[in-house]
């Protein structure tokens, strides 16, 4: 049988996972901002396309501890507590799908050396990506107040 903390110890060690996930995120919001740096365009192709790569590895990070760590982790505290939002949370997973499309795109562009015509496209792409990343952020803000944060006041 489960002790009456097991739930309670779950439930930390996910709210812990995610609050260091989204300290990531932001991480990776400040990179993709640094990208636009009128210093670091000055540098010149190597130096940014040095950071073009960084980003690249950050971004490809984050996408990948979603979904092999995150959104697991948040369907099965909700379905463990028994969760009525448990559907509502697999179709905002599955809302996510055009958004790592956009991301895969991105990181099959730039990581690697880039050429002079794909830089010259970059701030267009960074764009189309952070659109996509808004509303990626969104959806996935939606899932962890629905499956993380709801649970909580739903077992307190």
């Amino acid at each position: 049988m489960l002790s009456r903390s097991a739930p309670h110890d779950h439930h930390q060690r996910v709210d812990a996972l995610v609050r260091r996930w989204l300290k990531e995120r932001q991480e990776l919001i400040v990179l993709m901002l640094g990208l636009g740096d009128e210093e670091l365009l000055r540098q010149g192709k190597a130096a940014l396309s040095g950071r073009v790569q960084a980003f690249c590895q950050g971004l490809m990070d984050y996408v990948s501890a979603g979904h092999f760590e995150i959104y697991d982790e948040l369907l099965a505290e909700a379905e463990s507590q028994g969760s009525t939002h448990l559907d509502e949370g697999r179709k905002l997973l599955a809302r996510l799908q055009t958004t790592t499309d956009a991301v895969i795109r991105f990181n099959d562009i730039y990581d690697g050396p880039e050429d002079e015509e794909e830089l010259a496209h970059l701030a267009h792409e960074l764009s189309t990506l952070g659109m996509a990343l808004e509303s990626r952020f969104e959806i996935e803000d939606r899932m962890i107040t629905l499956l993380h944060e709801r649970t909580v006041r739903t077992t307190a």
